[in-house]
This record gives C-alpha cells, structure tokens and sequence, in this order.
C-alpha cells in the first residue's frame, strides 16, 4: 500500500478492492447459467454422437460391400461364410486368381462399437449378408443398439 491510499477512507479503498474480482454470488450465477446451458445443449451433442456411429456403420458396410463386389468380379463368386472377410486381405486356400488385398488398408476394421461385422455367403437376404448388430451386439434393438444392415 503506498502512502497515497493510507490517507484514503477505510471505505474507498474497500470498494477499489471489491473492483478487482468477483463476488461468491456473481460466481454461482455463472456456474447455475453453465449447469443450465449444459443440460439443454448436452442430450443434443449426444444424440448427434450416437447417429454418427451408425452412419458410420453404414459407411463401412458400403466399403467392404464394394471389396466384396471386387473380389466377385475377379474370382467370379463371393466369399464363402468359412472364408468370412479375412479373404478380402489375405487369400483364402485353394482360390485361383486372387489378385488382392481388396482394401486399401490390410485390415478389416470393427464396427464403430468395438464388434466384428457380422458376414454370410449366399446370403438369405442377397448374394452375401453383411451386417452389424449394434451397440448392443445382439439381434434387434432401437436407436443405438439398432442392427445395421447391408440389405436396407
């Protein structure tokens, strides 16, 4: 404190104080504002999470349909469900031809749950079935936890 401000009343120098920061009560107000704004805003971001993961299903599903559709085009039948999808990455045995890996990364990724697609050739819904079963990895299910399928 210098010399000027000990010649100042005890009561301007508490309202300089007061200036300088916030009160406990203007403090709660902003978090009460926050807490409000987070829990219109959050349900939101949450839903739109969610609707992500299964278009991105959908989006994996159509990538390793058109490998599929490759590797018919070449060998002239579609993997077998023995052979499942490895036979898209490395050849399957007694197979003529084969001129892969038929995507560009050499590996067949997970569902965006952490679960294998699921894969059957001939399938009982098309040429091949290929699906996932969700969040939940069951058959069935709504919302997240909905099957996502390459015949739909």
């Amino acid at each position: 404190m210098n010399t000027a401000d000990a010649f100042r009343p005890f009561r301007n120098r508490r309202l300089d104080r007061r200036g300088r920061g916030f009160t406990l009560l203007e403090i709660l107000v902003v978090l009460v504002i926050l807490g409000l704004m987070a829990s219109l805003v959050g349900p939101q971001v949450f839903k739109q999470l969610s609707g992500s993961k299964t278009k991105a299903a959908h989006l994996q599903i159509q990538e390793l349909s058109a490998a599929l559709d490759l590797y018919r085009l070449e060998l002239g039948s579609y993997p077998s469900s023995e052979q499942g999808l490895d036979a898209l990455i490395t050849k399957p045995r007694n197979v003529n031809n084969w001129s892969g890996p038929y995507l560009k990364k050499n590996v067949i990724r997970k569902d965006p749950w952490g679960f294998d697609y699921q894969y059957r050739s001939p399938g009982q819904n098309g040429d091949f079935d290929l699906w996932s079963l969700g969040a939940d990895n069951r058959e069935g299910g709504d919302g997240e936890n909905r099957d996502v399928r390459s015949w739909e």
